[in-house]
């Protein structure tokens, strides 16, 4: 697959300036993945393409329910809020088919200066694929995800204070052609609108659970697999509206059924051939190949928050639940953190299964993209032999951390994570972690109420 060549902007441009309408939607990505956005005048956007627009830096200082963090350092109270200057990506310029067809782009900031700033998570990703491409290499990616579906609104779900949401089938039914059938508006939805919004979808099916389905979407080069990633779970929100249908991409809603996950499928290329193929080896596995794997391998347990950045992702981390607990790697085994999918000169590729939907997609390709090329760079060995079953022989093998506590505190003393993405970015994003900690620290559960209300 050859680099896409980036767009004309003057005919991006002329497009906008001739559509019917006066809207423009533009979007940011915050350090949780949730788009933060709004529209603009076509003249203000117009006027803006080139030179950018303020966008208050507040996207950085709050979580996803827009609590202010006491303990970072970027923005704050301490700051009072600036603007930041967002810097709009005329070659993500895509329409939306359930809006109008108003245009639409992403941005990512810069700071004072006009370098990239060092907490956008866009930019992080375009640092890392910098390193990649002054290597030599194209990085190829694409991402799937399991989520539940509800038949709420948000008005309906909070009167229930977010309890017993109501599912749209009944019982575990995997790749069922009835599910499909019983919900064909909203699969027929997903499956012609998001590829006119340029997220092309190459599978759509239930998953096994109540209401939960999986999409993969087709792969392309890994900025692009990153927007079309992040615009896929807000794509699939705002179109499950018209419905009546709440999708949801948390980790895991209920303990009695399996977690949604992120994977991450991944391959280097030079422009014209995959680099990770050998025919010669047993598992079609070139050096180049192997020792991305060992650098993912070795950084996976300093580097998990990226992949499992809220309170919920580590519930999906458990045994027995299709998801990964220990840093292995496997050859098409669904069990390891890890699966090599060996094949095909095209299709010989890696899929980084440690991630959940509710990952920031920038964050989790530039952890999996980063800690491959830190094994590439490092030649490193793949010396840990592929696991066999649901972590057979794999007792010598630490478990990865069991809650974010945990995980952040890895992160916050690894040597490696800020060689992969600087400092600033690493003390940022341990900062907004540890605050989240902090917050379920202080929360008083249901399961703490059922437990302990009344015999205690």
């Amino acid at each position: 697959m050859k680099i896409k060549a980036r767009r004309d902007a003057s005919k991006i441009i002329a497009d906008v300036a001739a559509s019917p309408g006066n809207r423009v939607k533009v979007a940011v990505s915050d350090i949780d993945g949730v788009l933060r956005g709004k529209y603009m005048h076509k003249d203000k956007f117009l006027a803006s393409a080139e030179s950018g627009f303020g966008f208050c830096n507040v996207v950085f200082g709050w979580d996803a329910g827009d609590q202010t963090y006491d303990n970072a350092s970027y923005t704050g109270w301490h700051t009072g809020f600036p603007d930041a200057l967002a810097e709009i990506d005329l070659n993500t310029f895509r329409r939306i088919p359930w809006d109008d067809a108003t245009p639409m782009f992403l941005g990512n900031f810069v700071d004072a200066k006009g370098a990239p700033l060092a907490v956008c998570p866009r930019q992080l990703l375009k640092r890392v694929l910098g390193r990649a491409a002054r290597a030599g290499f194209q990085v190829l990616a694409g991402m799937e995800f399991e989520w539940f579906n509800f038949r709420e609104t948000p008005q309906s779900l909070a009167a229930k204070q977010y309890t017993a949401p109501e599912p749209i089938s009944p019982q575990m039914f995997g790749y069922s052609l009835i599910r499909m059938n019983q919900s064909q508006p909203f699969f027929r939805a997903l499956m012609e609108e998001l590829p006119t919004f340029n997220i092309p979808i190459e599978g759509l099916h239930t998953e096994t659970g109540p209401g939960v389905f999986e999409a993969a979407i087709t792969y392309s080069e890994a900025l692009e697999a990153a927007d079309r990633a992040i615009l896929f779970k807000t794509a699939a929100k705002e179109i499950g509206f018209r419905y009546g249908i709440m999708p949801s991409f948390m980790a895991k809603w209920n303990m009695q059924y399996p977690g949604c996950s992120g994977h991450i499928h991944q391959s280097l290329s030079d422009g014209n051939k995959n680099l990770f193929y050998d025919a010669k080896d047993a598992f079609c596995m070139s050096r180049t190949f192997k020792s991305y794997v060992a650098g993912q391998l070795q950084c996976l347990p300093e580097i998990l928050p990226f992949f499992a950045p809220t309170i919920n992702s580590y519930k999906r981390l458990v045994d027995g639940y299709w998801a990964p607990v220990k840093p292995t790697w496997s050859v098409d085994n669904r069990t390891a953190s890890l699966r090599v999918i060996p094949g095909s000169p095209k299709a010989t590729r890696l899929e980084t299964r440690s991630p959940g939907a509710d990952v920031n997609p920038y964050l989790a390709m530039a952890a999996a993209v980063a800690a491959g090329l830190y094994g590439v760079e490092n030649k490193l060995k793949l010396e840990q032999p592929p696991t066999q079953g649901d972590n057979l022989n794999t007792d010598h093998i630490a478990r990865l951390p069991r809650n974010l506590k945990d995980a952040t505190e890895k992160l916050r003393r690894s040597k490696i994570a800020p060689k992969l993405f600087g400092e600033e970015f690493v003390e940022h994003f341990v900062a907004t972690r540890e605050w989240e900690w902090r917050q379920f620290q202080d929360a008083v559960t249901d399961w703490e109420m059922q437990r302990y209300f009344e015999i205690i």
